[in-house]
């Protein structure tokens, strides 16, 4: 097996080994996938500036995220059903990511449950949170954050009801996953997959099953999945939340600059720049298009992060550049883990961190710390005008 050297590399393996519902649940956007497309493309409209006969020695990635110290400015995004790209998925992510000494985020809606994770982990983590209906649960569920040693607490604010996702419709994917005939083949050309599956215990919702009454298994859970997104959550309930917790509290899914300043009224550490992967409004702005408007809007009063698009090194240094404090990976990682498991995982970081690393030094900098507009062909304004299409 070739050595990968890209995300993209790493992309074609995964597909290559995961079965169709579950690679396509990752890889997949909202209605025609515009906004997902974008979100990486327009990346690719921001110009970087080469500069020469600098002293490129001694060169330094390390920065802080909501005060963390992290070897470079990059966290796993939380996602859903990260074990059903490989087994034990969350684990094993947990694992690359602490040995790169970057920040590792479970989902609420992920396979191993946040006890799992502390018990096979050492580091600790991130816990992303879903607001559901059943405040009880909810309350359950932080508490258990809490007792698991979780270091940040990210709520996500924007799938209070689900966008359509046409190739999880075709796909039958479902809790339990339909048994169609078209499935049943995809897996059987999927034997690495399975065999890894077979082979571990955790195979359903671990946050949730068993932890709310009448859910015992994947047959019950998809119906209570299904009613307990609440359409009414609103700021008010941030306070609720943040009074339950009590420690470092991040607000993913900001895209608009009133959203913004609503948020770094909050009360919270910060915020993420995010449009959940293009997975909820398709037609919305890219990851990238956004963040200067939220950056202008807030200013110093909240940590901006950002999430939505990023396949490189190159892509996290350009989100510096136009104002993010730091970054998440989400597809990138899942990439790495349904080709390698860990190894993959902790491949997807190498990249990302040789990338960023030797984009920063040819632009002519030692200290990712520094890195702000100057690297930008026309500077701040400039980037954005090519975004707009100017």
């Amino acid at each position: 097996m070739a050595q990968p050297l890209t995300i993209e590399d790493l992309r074609i393996m995964a597909r290559r080994r995961v079965p169709r519902m579950f690679y396509d649940y990752a890889d997949s956007g909202a209605w025609t996938e515009g906004t997902y497309r974008a979100n990486e493309t327009d990346f690719a409209k921001i110009k970087l500036r080469q500069r020469v006969a600098v002293d490129m020695t001694n060169r330094s990635l390390a920065s802080t995220m909501i005060g963390q110290p992290v070897a470079m400015p990059v966290a796993i995004a939380p996602t859903g059903m990260t074990g059903m790209q490989h087994a034990d998925g969350e684990i094993l992510a947990a694992r690359a990511a602490a040995k790169a000494g970057v920040p590792f985020t479970l989902s609420t809606m992920s396979i191993c449950s946040i006890e799992d994770v502390a018990n096979h982990t050492s580091a600790p983590f991130w816990f992303q949170l879903y607001v559901m209906k059943d405040r009880d649960f909810i309350s359950r569920l932080i508490q258990r954050a809490k007792a698991a040693g979780c270091s940040a607490l990210v709520l996500t604010l924007d799938l209070q009801i689900l966008g359509q996702r046409h190739k999880d419709i075709r796909n039958g994917l479902s809790a339990p996953p339909k048994p169609t005939l078209a499935n049943m083949i995809n897996l059987a050309f999927k034997p690495w997959w399975c065999l890894k599956m077979l082979d571990t215990p955790r195979r359903q919702f671990g946050n949730i099953v068993g932890h709310v009454t009448g859910v015992a298994d994947m047959s019950s859970l998809g119906s209570w999945t299904a009613s307990q997104f609440d359409p009414k959550l609103n700021w008010d309930d941030i306070k609720w939340i943040k009074d339950q917790w009590g420690g470092k509290l991040i607000l993913k899914g900001i895209l608009d600059p009133e959203d913004a300043e609503t948020a770094a009224q909050s009360g919270a550490d910060a915020l993420i720049v995010s449009n959940h992967g293009g997975r909820q409004l398709d037609g919305a702005l890219s990851s990238i298009e956004a963040l200067p408007g939220v950056v202008d809007q807030v200013g110093n009063r909240i940590e901006v992060l950002f999430d939505g698009g990023i396949r490189s090194g190159q892509d996290v240094i350009k989100a510096l550049a136009l104002g993010a404090h730091g970054t998440f990976i989400g597809r990138a990682f899942l990439y790495g883990l349904g080709a390698m498991g860990e190894k993959g995982v902790t491949a997807t970081l190498d990249i990302i961190r040789k990338e960023l690393d030797t984009t920063m030094a040819l632009c002519g900098l030692r200290d990712i710390q520094n890195v702000d507009e100057r690297i930008l062909v026309g500077g701040r304004e400039g980037a954005i005008k090519r975004l707009a299409g100017g």
